[in-house]
């Protein structure tokens, strides 16, 4: 990991489909012991308790039944599966994770003058698009992305919908133009697909990377 993950991450869920690229990318996250800012829309928390079967709120509490409804999701193994959620209830407790909620302008992620790695918006709705875009941001989500902006950190949008207007990709265009990593939920099939999680684990897995953070989590392209 490099000196720059020592900075804590911020990870915004929109209300976009696809929130179980949100739930993996938070797991791997932790595991990796980097500290996070989690932010979750009122739109997203409807996306994650229709895609995922979580009934919500993501809080402290109950943050690692979101991560066990994913892992329910993508079938992963109960031995595995049980140790992770258990090294995940172990950062939680630690301290690694912070979770905000989307109406407070009073957090630490709505000021420059807080440090932070880089955020990730994950999955990143049209309507966040366009507001980052513009500048203007009527949430925690868009005022943290601003920031990360206006401070030049990496700010990394995840969407996934198809097709896309021409305004769509305007503002893909816009945000990429100011420096924003534009990063589609459009998994690979190069790395031995054999399932569900496969294609998860890849999204997540360019995730990191942008990220730099160092990981195993997928098999790499090789000649």
């Amino acid at each position: 990991m490099s000196t720059s993950q020592q900075l804590p991450i911020v990870l915004g869920i929109t209300g976009a489909s696809g929130s179980i690229y949100a739930a993996r990318t938070l797991e791997w996250l932790l595991l990796a012991s980097c500290k996070v800012h989690l932010v979750v829309s009122p739109d997203g928390l409807t996306v994650i308790r229709q895609e995922l079967g979580f009934s919500g709120p993501i809080t402290q509490d109950t943050v690692v039944d979101f991560i066990a409804a994913e892992h329910k999701l993508l079938a992963d193994s109960a031995p595995s599966g049980q140790n992770e959620l258990a090294a995940i209830q172990d950062a939680v407790k630690s301290g690694l994770l912070q979770i905000h909620k989307s109406d407070d302008y009073f957090s630490p992620i709505a000021s420059g003058s807080y440090r932070t790695a880089a955020m990730v918006i994950c999955p990143c709705s049209g309507t966040t698009m366009a507001a980052i875009a513009h500048a203007n941001g009527r949430n925690l989500v868009h005022r943290a992305a601003e920031v990360h902006m206006k401070e030049r950190r990496k700010l990394i949008l995840v969407p996934r919908e198809t097709p896309l207007s021409s305004m769509q990709l305007e503002n893909m265009l816009r945000v990429s133009q100011a420096g924003a990593v534009v990063l589609p939920a459009a998994p690979g099939w190069y790395h031995g697909v054999r399932g569900l999680s496969d294609l998860v684990d890849f999204i997540a897995a360019r995730i990191l990377d942008q990220l730099d953070i160092d990981h195993n989590r997928i098999r790499r392209w090789q000649s």
